[in-house]
C-alpha cells in the first residue's frame, strides 16, 4: 500500500513538472528582428519598447548574400568586431533564442555594423 502512495505522488510530481514546461514554452513569444523590413541597417532602437524574456526567439530574415548575424559580447557589440572563434550564421532565417540578460548582435560585413546593423536585447 506504502509504495502505491508513493508512486501516485511521483506521477503527480512528474505531471505537475511537464505541465511547468509546457506553460513555460506557451509563454515564449517569436520577435522578428526589424519587422517586416527584416535584419538591416539602422537596426539599434528596433528593441526599444519591447519586453523580451529568456528563451524568446529571436528571427533575422536577410539576405544571405549580403548579411550575416553573429552574437558577440559587449565589447564585440561595441567595437563591432566579432570574437575569434565566433559562429556566424548566413541562412537568411537564423532563429536564436535569447538568454537571460544582455544579448548582443552584430551582422560583420564590413561596415555594416558601423552603419547600426546590430542590436543589444535585454531578457529577464
Amino acid at each position: 500500500m506504502m509504495a502505491q502512495g508513493r508512486c501516485s505522488a511521483m506521477a503527480v510530481t512528474v505531471l505537475l513538472c511537464l505541465l511547468l514546461l509546457h506553460f513555460e514554452s506557451v509563454r515564449s513569444a517569436t520577435f522578428t528582428v526589424g519587422g517586416s523590413g527584416g535584419w538591416t541597417f539602422n537596426a539599434t532602437a528596433w528593441p526599444k519598447g519591447k519586453r523580451f524574456r529568456a528563451g524568446d526567439t529571436l528571427v533575422f530574415n536577410y539576405s544571405p548574400s549580403i548579411h550575416n548575424v553573429v552574437a558577440v559580447n559587449r565589447g564585440g557589440y561595441n567595437s563591432c568586431k566579432a570574437p575569434k572563434g565566433a559562429k556566424v550564421l548566413s541562412s537568411g532565417k537564423d532563429q536564436i533564442k535569447l538568454r537571460k540578460g544582455q544579448n548582443f548582435f552584430i551582422c560583420n560585413s564590413i561596415g555594416h555594423c558601423q552603419a547600426g546593423m546590430k542590436i543589444a536585447v535585454l531578457a529577464a
